[in-house]
């Protein structure tokens, strides 16, 4: 009988061309561009429930993590002209374009609703620009999650269906830490429930993508990506609990928003190492599609 043929590729190389993103870049727009949706959406609901002070203090969170992820995309493409050419083209089907759309309305916005909140003018107008924030926050929030599934890395495009909600509970930890850290202790019961709700759905998704992902999921558990992983979880459920059990002591208020936006950070960074370390292994490109194919062998 002849043996099975096993795969290997041209001298080892990889099959597809890994991304030439840079971590410290591409993650990071990821994590203030998620801090900055889910904080418009935090601070919206502060205002409608009488919490001022929480309210002002994320829209002002909001507008720097818009302005420092705008500007780790533009540091990555390497000129500024590059981010205003792509808003030559208006392509729905396209994540890239219409993120850079979005980024280009929801930055004013943000940045709208932070200078009415501090100087206290034109609240009129300060009101709409919170409402518009906050209705394009989520987007913002999630839509990283959508380009980085719209590639050929593996690690990110066979979790095309968690990436997004994972980014979104991501994001939504960050916010409710940055709300544990900047509010009063008297507004922040919200804020404590909103953790521990994101750090539920951070664990589900991420356990239903690694179930999903197959032997693709070992990227997600070992090396960088493993560490930095487990370092999230750990720091998001302890920021949770914190929250939940003795959030309304200012230190650890303090203490449980730090970690929990630690622990949004780790993540980020962790599903960016797992992408680059599946992108670099053939094994993780063709044992996929193999597995594909023989489940439509009839």
């Amino acid at each position: 009988m002849v043996p099975e043929a096993e795969f290997d590729s041209y001298y080892g190389r990889p099959v597809i061309k890994a991304p030439s993103w840079a971590a410290p870049d591409i993650a990071g727009y990821f994590f203030f561009g998620g801090l900055a949706g889910a904080g418009s959406v935090f601070a919206a609901a502060a205002q409608l429930t009488g919490r001022p002070r929480t309210a002002t203090a994320l829209k002002v969170s909001s507008l720097a993590g818009v302005s420092l992820s705008v500007a780790a995309l533009i540091h990555d493409l390497g000129r500024p002209a590059r981010f205003a050419h792509m808003l030559r083209v208006f392509k729905p089907t396209s994540p890239m374009s219409m993120g850079s759309w979005l980024l280009s309305v929801y930055g004013p916005a943000a940045g709208a609703a932070a200078a009415s909140a501090v100087t206290r003018r034109l609240p009129g107008a300060g009101a709409v620009a919170t409402g518009a924030a906050a209705l394009l926050g989520p987007a913002v929030a999630a839509y990283t999650g959508v380009l980085a599934a719209d590639t050929a890395v593996p690690a990110w495009h066979g979790a095309h269906r968690e990436l997004p909600y994972l980014f979104t509970a991501s994001a939504a930890a960050a916010a409710a830490g940055m709300a544990l850290v900047v509010g009063p202790v008297r507004e922040n019961a919200p804020a404590r429930r909103a953790a521990g709700l994101a750090a539920l759905a951070d664990t589900v998704v991420v356990k239903a993508a690694e179930r999903r992902l197959g032997v693709v999921a070992e990227t997600y558990r070992r090396g960088r990506a493993g560490v930095l992983l487990r370092t999230a979880r750990g720091l998001t459920v302890a920021g949770a609990a914190g929250a939940a059990f003795a959030g309304g002591r200012r230190p650890v208020a303090i203490a449980s928003g730090l970690a929990l936006l630690a622990g949004s950070a780790c993540t980020r960074f962790g599903v960016f190492e797992a992408g680059m370390a599946s992108a670099l292994d053939p094994k993780y490109t063709v044992e996929p599609q193999r597995a594909r194919l023989e489940r439509r062998a009839p």
